[in-house]
């Protein structure tokens, strides 16, 4: 973090470079940047860039990418997303009613969870915009008078702290995520809160904090011996382990990175198959979840035929993950595809990720970002592009 919250990465960027003792465009070429990127930074002309950018600069300087920046939040939702989702944040923030004249059950409250899930599960996020509301009321009517209403809160507050996350309502996020981590019936239900908490603060930049997480939790996480935890427990350390990895990687702290993956593999091979914790029923970890943690960091490293290399197998070895956890990694393909000017690949990987998740990817800067650098670089746009560009509601 900058010292002096009035600093931009430009100002971070020229005190660092001459630390180090190199010219502008000797940063650039040690990055792989263009010297006019770094004059523009510098001078103040661009005050923000890519998070991969900012790490690129901070490889080559031999710093943290959070030296550079500060907390780089992601775009926040569109005025539609946030204005069918305002009766969700409205339940949040309202008590429930006094007068009900038919008390909420634990058992319509977990049948409605269970629906909620499958809906989830195919990221139907509208259906669940119009129904999470009364969720929400009942499951706060049922807390308030019974241990297992509480843990069913507990439940539905970690589902909605996905969703809020997944459709980029970041202040509710994390207002939700903090206050009911407390509530947390045990250390494995805790860190499926946490590991939500730590996937937000990762889009929105903020890796020191992320880190700091998922490091405490992971230590507190780590069985005695791997051979006599659960698999949930097991699953639950795997976790934060991938999440150590990955705010590493983006920092630029690619050893300890590379540290906390093989880590991760050693829980996955115990477990053998993907998991699917009772505490955490969003999730699912295993070896197949490890490796596609493994193609992102190497995305992240800036290394595409090595994302393309890992991810061939993924694709005929008749994987099971989450949709989301999938549809992630095909972006990560795309984007590899696109590095490597494999132009049509890519648009078929979106395609495909439209086809499985339509409601899922318009939510991705990573998609609009990989969408936009196509355009950028074409000289015309096929009508299948130009459909994807306002897929992702890339500008005009």
């Amino acid at each position: 973090m900058p010292d002096h919250p009035e600093e931009h990465i430009g100002d971070r960027l020229r005190s660092v470079r001459k630390r180090r003792g190199l010219t502008q465009r000797e940063l650039a070429a040690a990055a792989g940047l263009s010297v006019s990127l770094v004059r523009k930074l510098e001078q103040g002309e661009l005050t923000d860039t890519r998070l991969e950018t900012a790490r690129r600069f901070a490889v080559a300087l031999r710093v943290p990418t959070s030296s550079l920046i500060r907390s780089r939040t992601d775009e926040a939702a569109d005025p539609p997303t946030f204005d069918r989702w305002a009766p969700v944040r409205q339940a949040l923030s309202s008590p429930p009613p006094d007068d009900i004249t038919e008390p909420p059950t634990a058992e319509g409250v977990r049948s409605a969870l269970e629906d909620m899930l499958k809906l989830r599960a195919r990221h139907q996020f509208v259906e669940i915009a119009d129904v999470l509301p009364r969720l929400l009321r009942d499951a706060e009517i049922l807390a308030a008078h019974t241990r297992e209403g509480r843990h069913l809160r507990f439940r539905v507050m970690l589902l909605t702290g996905w969703l809020l996350t997944q459709t980029r309502q970041f202040d509710a996020a994390e207002e939700l995520m903090s206050r009911h981590l407390q509530d947390a019936g045990d250390h494995v239900q805790g860190i499926a809160m946490v590991n939500s908490l730590c996937w937000l603060l990762l889009r929105q930049g903020r890796l020191g904090e992320a880190h700091e997480y998922a490091v405490r939790w992971a230590d507190d996480a780590e069985p005695a011996r791997l051979s006599r935890a659960t698999a949930d427990e097991l699953a639950a350390w795997g976790w934060m382990l991938l999440r150590v990895s990955n705010s590493s990687v983006r920092d630029a702290r690619d050893g300890a990175a590379a540290d906390a993956l093989r880590m991760a593999q050693a829980a996955a091979v115990v477990i053998g198959h993907e998991q699917q914790s009772g505490a955490d029923p969003i999730r699912m970890f295993g070896p197949t979840t490890v490796a596609l943690k493994e193609c992102e960091n190497a995305m992240i490293l800036d290394q595409p035929d090595h994302v393309l290399a890992l991810a061939e197998p993924l694709a005929t070895g008749g994987m099971r993950t989450t949709l989301a956890n999938w549809s992630r990694h095909r972006l990560d393909v795309a984007n590899a595809q696109v590095r490597l000017r494999r132009y049509s690949d890519a648009m078929t990987t979106l395609r495909q990720v439209r086809s499985a998740a339509p409601q899922w990817l318009p939510h991705q800067r990573y998609a609009r970002d990989i969408v936009g650098r196509v355009v950028e670089r074409r000289r015309t746009l096929t009508p299948e592009m130009r459909e994807l560009a306002d897929t992702v509601r890339l500008p005009l």
